[in-house]
């Protein structure tokens, strides 16, 4: 009987595995980097356990630390949660020669499938090897792993070389793994996925299928359960497929065998050997706890012949901290607010006040709705994150909302190529004109006190400029001896938490939350903007700024202040949340400022590199 566990990772998927630990009684044991030593999974556990340092590669990823901090926290028992080294099988052998007992499957199962080469070859599927014309376009793919880090799509020959070493880079940072290997590009398939549960007495569950075709740089965001629109032959092959690879590489516990299916038929990609970020839409589909059920078959416990049955449709939207309008890249800073409606499962490794920082995963939250049909799951599940309180840095959450009511996705006619038709689209602004206007009744309430302000005689506009989707705003109002008011809009009530206007006859209540700057105007975010613009803060024409806090891994080779360089030219790699994110000449010209070396550490904003356009440094007297 297993009486305390130690989750071998961090964030929400620690959260969530010590939640089912509370519930069943069973002590819990955190282990966390220097960077999140105040992070919501070490505050709610039992007992935490620091690992020196901040980077993957020296807290994380090191089995033989997390074995010592169970052994020292007197855990009996280790879940690997997902990522990190949730499918290493050498840290699975560590764990149980260590007497502990492993939640996770044996680690011949995760040599079997861990490796995507190897679980291709134990499918009878080879890989590329000599790619040719023909075979374009092609993934670049880490053997080790997922999530979308260290893969990389080649459509010309040219390009596979530097697809092999991006990929490599990324996937040893992220996995300390740097097998990569090549294979076969579906263009626009779908991405669905069955759920596995297999115990030690010979049951394996076909646990219903998941569609995760909403995806960005080949990480999921949006997915789904059961997925639609299969046909009962396909989903049967599914079903057969998955049971004989968990059979195949001799399964135990909960894991995920991936397709891609296009023209109606199913390409089995890989198999993941531990439980995956969307598996609360299994959950809630068919009534079970995976992580108690993982625990159960570790302590030996045997399944029923059959799983429960299903019912209804669940779907899951995973709320990042990025901007996918710039190139989605992570976003940092404090988190001050994150709530949703009630009737919404919420999994979340952050609370109210806590710091996003540069060395993780830029996950926020994932959010589930279920309900008995597909569409009513879809339309609350997109009611509820547009009337989620999210106040910090820019998140993904607009980008979900529109996802979710694009006509694509409620047909369930999208595919992996979702985000690459539509994204201009999904991210082109939409603010609500009235906001800045909120924000500024709202805060001259908190400063002034609109009661005592007026005058017998018609006094100046009050001006506020804001930032908002990415432009400026300027709001003019002026004050009344009844209070402020602002030309076509009246104002029916004003303070400093709550604004209420009226326009063309519809009244519109506004919530508003200040942070230093940062104001929250109910779903809209705007950045208060000093009334005369500073005219020193500006940049030369052809800087290079860091468009997010990170750092330098890589400078390109041969690389130095007066080189000429070509448009578009990879100059240098940043990595952030362990992505990496490469910055390349705006234009043909040459290299006059280079203010970046490996290891070296950026904010967003930092100057990174200077290129003059060769026709500026071309102009002047002759």
């Amino acid at each position: 009987m297993i009486t305390s566990v130690l989750v071998a990772n961090r964030g929400e998927i620690a959260c969530r595995v010590f939640r089912t630990c509370r519930e069943s009684g069973i002590r819990t044991v955190a282990v966390h980097s220097d960077a999140d030593e105040n992070a919501l999974h070490a505050r709610v556990a039992d007992a935490a356990v620091r690992l020196p340092g901040a980077a993957s590669a020296d807290t994380y990823l090191r089995g033989d630390l997390i074995v010592k901090a169970a052994v020292a926290a007197g855990a009996d028992a280790v879940h690997p949660g997902y990522g990190f080294l949730s499918e290493n099988a050498g840290f699975a052998r560590a764990v149980t020669d260590a007497g502990l007992t492993w939640i996770g499957p044996p680690p011949e199962a995760i040599e079997a499938m861990a490796s995507k080469t190897r679980a291709k070859e134990l499918m009878g599927i080879a890989p590329l090897t000599d790619v040719t014309e023909a075979d374009l376009p092609v993934l670049v793919k880490a053997a080790a792993g997922g999530g979308g880090r260290g893969m990389r799509v080649v459509r010309r020959l040219a390009d596979l070389d530097a697809g092999l070493t991006a990929a490599r880079a990324e996937a040893v940072s992220a996995f300390g793994d740097g097998e990569v290997f090549v294979e076969p590009y579906v263009e626009n398939g779908r991405h669905v996925e069955v759920q596995v549960l297999a115990d030690t007495h010979g049951t394996v569950w076909a646990l219903g299928t998941r569609d995760c075709s909403l995806q960005r740089r080949h990480q999921k965001v949006v997915e789904e359960a059961p997925a639609p629109g299969l046909t009962a032959s396909l989903t049967q092959d599914l079903y057969e497929q998955a049971v004989r690879a968990a059979r195949a590489a001799g399964y135990v516990g909960a894991g995920t065998v991936e397709f891609l299916v296009a023209d109606g038929r199913a390409h089995f990609l890989e198999m993941n050997t531990r439980l995956q970020v969307e598996h609360p839409v299994t959950e809630a589909v068919f009534g079970v706890d995976l992580v108690a059920l993982q625990i159960r078959i570790a302590e030996g416990h045997a399944l029923e012949a059959e799983p429960p049955p299903a019912r209804g449709h669940a779907v899951e939207a995973r709320l990042y901290a990025e901007d996918p309008a710039s190139g989605w890249a992570p976003q940092t800073g404090r988190l001050h607010r994150l709530t949703v409606p009630d009737g919404i499962r919420l999994d979340t490794g952050y609370t109210d006040g806590d710091d996003i920082g540069v060395h993780y995963d830029p996950l926020l939250a994932k959010a589930v709705a279920h309900a008995p049909t597909r569409a009513e799951a879809v339309r609350r599940l997109a009611g509820a994150l547009e009337r989620a309180a999210v106040h910090g840095p820019v998140t993904n959450r607009d980008l979900l909302v529109r996802s979710l009511r694009h006509e694509e996705f409620t047909s369930a006619r999208m595919d992996t190529g979702f985000y690459d038709r539509h994204l201009a689209d999904l991210t082109s602004p939409a603010p609500d004109p009235l906001a800045p206007l909120a924000a500024a009744l709202a805060d001259a309430h908190g400063r002034s006190r609109f009661g005592g302000g007026w005058r017998n005689v018609p006094s100046q506009p009050q001006l506020k400029r804001y930032a908002m989707a990415g432009e400026e705003h300027e709001v003019r109002y002026h004050h009344t001896r009844t209070g402020p008011a602002a030309d076509g809009v009246r104002v029916v009530h004003a303070d400093a938490r709550i604004v209420v206007l009226e326009s063309d006859g519809v009244q519109r209540r506004y919530e508003v939350a200040r942070y230093g700057d940062q104001i929250h105007v109910g779903t809209t975010r705007l950045t208060a903007l000093p009334r005369f613009p500073d005219p020193t803060a500006q940049h030369a024409p052809g800087s290079l700024l860091a468009p997010m806090p990170g750092t330098v891994v890589r400078v390109a080779e041969g690389l130095t202040e007066g080189t000429a360089v070509q448009a578009g030219q990879p100059l240098l790699w940043l990595e952030a949340m362990k992505m990496e994110h490469r910055i390349t000449a705006p234009v043909t010209g040459t290299l006059t400022t280079l203010d970046a070396e490996p290891g070296k550490q950026v904010e967003v904003g930092a100057l990174l590199a200077v290129v003059e356009a060769d026709a500026v440094r071309g102009a002047g007297p002759h």
